[in-house]
């Protein structure tokens, strides 16, 4: 009876698909998620049989729609929206905007872009006849070579899977395949490294098992410049004993520069002043993390004791129009109230963010006073600066500026096709 009643709901479903075929993509997500949030709200049924195929059924079902995210996420890619929308890359909206770790924006990234030339594995997938896992094992084997070659790799990989390869089998089939294209054109295999391309800086490490690190990366030529202006002067022999090669000198002059060379290695711990006269109240570290109330006067008996907030020690933290740039103290209480940059969202920390006056900023009449400020990132301060309709702020329960950046559609509403405002076009506080 529960495999009929199954059969029975499948007819009835596919009946009102046929109705929904002159629905806009618009309503047929809405009635989507009708349907998701119903069933997500229902017990499942008694019988583990007709559990298990509603379970496989739902999980074609699922494949198929990862196929409709994929043109979606395809047209927002190639016509950059997300950079409108405050993201400096489509891989930050997927991970802001659908909660995906990096990994997971990667791959559906990856499939977005590559499917339109791998028309059989895009049309299965959109026919339930292949299964995610295996369509973006194969757009990710595959992206790196020509049409040509990738339409014949396709083939193979595609009878792989039919034959029942798992998708880790697939995967090295793919960069077998790779590997032998190199072959045939008398080159070399591409490096996996290499294949991020030269658009981007990046950087990667990996542990060795001795507890050292090894570092691999590429900079592009703006990052070399800095590189070169940054270390090359640390990087010259220092005299006849100096027994390094290049390679070591450059190794130290990093290691150098990233522990401020002579410059004391400072720590920020917040301590009340009853705990300093004998209070048991805790100290802590921005970002977190507690200290003993004993502990936290020890330090400040051998440490330098500043008054953040208050500025003490004649350093001004309230500036008004004498002064643009923050002080380097004023700096150090930002970096104690903030843990990362103040626009929503973003996760990079505070102690590597510019200093960004709210409320329109300094050209707009706002001081350099510790409450106007905020820590931005570079690539949001830049975008704060040429979108400002596009900005609210406001402050959270413990004083903070928090920045929300909206799409263009949440200040021009015509330019909404949808009419969906959406969480990311809600303003949020004043």
């Amino acid at each position: 009876m529960a495999l009929l009643s199954v059969r029975g709901v499948r007819q009835t479903a596919t009946e009102t698909v046929t109705e929904l075929g002159g629905a806009s993509p618009a309503e047929l997500v809405e009635a989507l998620s009708a349907c998701v949030s119903e069933l997500a709200a229902r017990r499942p049924p008694e019988s583990a049989v007709a559990c298990m195929e509603l379970a496989e059924r739902l999980g074609r079902v699922i494949d198929v729609g990862e196929a409709a995210l994929a043109a979606l996420v395809r047209r927002v890619d190639c016509a950059g929206e997300v950079r409108g929308s405050g993201y400096s890359c489509t891989s930050a909206w997927l991970r802001d905007r659908m909660g995906m770790r990096t990994g997971r924006a990667r791959e559906r990234l990856m499939l977005a872009r590559q499917l339109p030339r791998l028309a059989r594995t895009g049309e299965r997938l959109r026919t339930g006849t292949l299964s995610y896992g295996y369509a973006a094992t194969l757009t990710d084997a595959l992206a790196r070579l020509d049409d040509a070659d990738a339409t014949a790799g396709e083939q193979i990989l595609l009878e792989l899977a039919d034959d029942g390869a798992c998708a880790d089998r697939v995967a090295r089939a793919g960069v077998r395949i790779g590997e032998v294209v190199a072959e045939r054109d008398g080159r070399e295999p591409t490096p996996p490294d290499a294949r991020r391309g030269f658009k981007r800086s990046w950087i990667t490490r990996s542990a060795s098992l001795d507890g050292g690190t090894w570092i691999k990366g590429w900079l592009s030529p703006e990052h070399t410049a800095v590189w070169n202006q940054t270390l090359a002067p640390l990087t010259t022999p220092t005299g006849a004993a100096d027994d390094r090669d290049h390679a070591h000198r450059t190794a130290d002059a990093v290691f150098s520069i990233l522990s401020q060379g002579h410059q004391r290695t400072t720590a920020t711990v917040i301590i009340d002043l009853d705990t300093l006269n004998g209070g048991t109240h805790p100290g802590s570290f921005p970002g977190g993390g507690l200290i003993s109330a004993e502990r936290a006067r020890q330090i400040a008996l051998t440490a330098g004791v500043s008054a953040l907030i208050l500025g003490s020690g004649g350093h001004p933290l309230y500036l008004g129009r004498t002064a643009r740039f923050a002080t380097l103290h004023q700096r150090r209480v930002l970096e104690t109230l903030y843990d990362t940059c103040a626009v929503q969202g973003c996760e990079i920390p505070a102690r590597y963010c510019e200093i960004h006056h709210t409320g329109g900023g300094w050209k707009t009449g706002t001081p350099t006073d510790i409450t106007r400020l905020a820590p931005l990132c570079s690539f949001h301060n830049q975008w704060v600066e040429q979108h400002p309709h596009q900005v609210r702020e406001h402050r959270d329960d413990h004083g903070r500026h928090v920045l929300r950046l909206l799409p263009p559609w949440a200040t021009h509403p015509d330019d909404n096709p949808t009419g969906d405002t959406g969480a990311g076009a809600q303003p949020q506080g004043p």
